[in-house]
């Protein structure tokens, strides 16, 4: 896998490239970093040419210290701008988690410019705002969302060397299926203490005011759809909605109404998959990218 950097949208971007043929975008979530692929591009990069990069404000990404430098505007505009230096038309994407929110945001504004949409557990941003504003199950499984925009989140997530997202991500991936080396949890971590990255990644979410009512005003839901007219939350794009059923802070409540808003939907449910499908199921989670890619 080749390393590069590019000066793109004000910050310097760490980007990952293998492979040759037809584009996939991969765009990875919280607590992540490119590495969180590392499967996928390997396979992929078969018959593929993929791409994973540092989201700003991650690893080896350029980290704005400003709460409003992780806008959702600037963050579409850093995957336009990649697309655009990497010389694409157009782009197959691959996203999950915090990584989804920012490329379902995505294709809303530039259709144009993405092939095939696959979004692993997060359902369309229209629909997980109405979650939750309005589903008191919903509400509650976000209820880290508030932590997360709060003073306390940084010392939560640095504590006893990073033992709360060691738990969340690698022993609830490992106790699903994942096969984890040591040099793969090294790696993250490192990404985690390169300095003020924790800070950085919390602030998508205080960027987005997103999270259940706070009870202090903010009825619930984000900012991701900020400029939008209803008629852009349409998507005529091919999408794939991978699902794994266990996922315990996305629920399947978010996908009732998605047919409406995406009318060439195709969802694919796997029973035993948590909301770290990419880590617990690798090689299914490759093989349907890349029939759907293919399709």
């Amino acid at each position: 896998m080749q390393h590069h950097y590019a000066d793109i949208n004000g910050v310097n971007l760490h980007y990952v490239t293998h492979g040759a043929g037809e584009p996939i975008l991969f765009i990875h979530g919280f607590p992540e970093y490119w590495g969180a692929w590392k499967k996928q591009l390997i396979e992929l990069g078969k018959d593929h040419f993929v791409i994973a990069l540092d989201l700003r404000g991650y690893n080896l990404s350029s980290k704005p210290a400003e709460v409003e430098a992780y806008h959702i505007k600037h963050l579409v505009e850093d995957i336009r701008g990649l697309i655009q230096h990497l010389g694409l038309k157009k782009a197959s994407i691959v996203c999950q988690d915090w990584g989804a929110l920012l490329g379902w945001s995505f294709l809303l504004r530039h259709p144009e410019l993405v092939h095939r949409f696959v979004t692993l557990n997060i359902t369309h941003p229209a629909l997980f705002d109405r979650e939750l504003r309005e589903n008191p199950r919903q509400q509650l499984a976000a209820q880290y969302m508030l932590v997360f925009r709060s003073p306390q989140a940084e010392p939560q997530i640095m504590g006893d060397d990073f033992a709360w997202p060691k738990q969340a991500v690698f022993n609830d991936a490992r106790a699903h299926g994942a096969i984890l080396s040591e040099e793969d949890t090294s790696e993250w971590i490192s990404a985690w203490k390169q300095p003020g990255t924790i800070t950085c990644m919390l602030n998508y979410y205080r960027a987005a005011k997103m999270g259940p009512p706070d009870g202090e005003g903010h009825p619930g839901g984000s900012n991701l759809l900020e400029g939008l007219k209803p008629e852009q939350y349409v998507v005529q794009t091919p999408v794939l909605l991978i699902h794994g059923e266990q996922d315990t802070y996305l629920l399947p409540d978010g996908q009732r109404g998605l047919k409406d808003l995406v009318p060439n939907l195709t969802i694919h449910r796997i029973p035993d998959g948590t909301h770290w499908i990419a880590l617990e199921k690798p090689r299914e989670v490759s093989q349907l990218v890349r029939d759907f890619v293919r399709s």
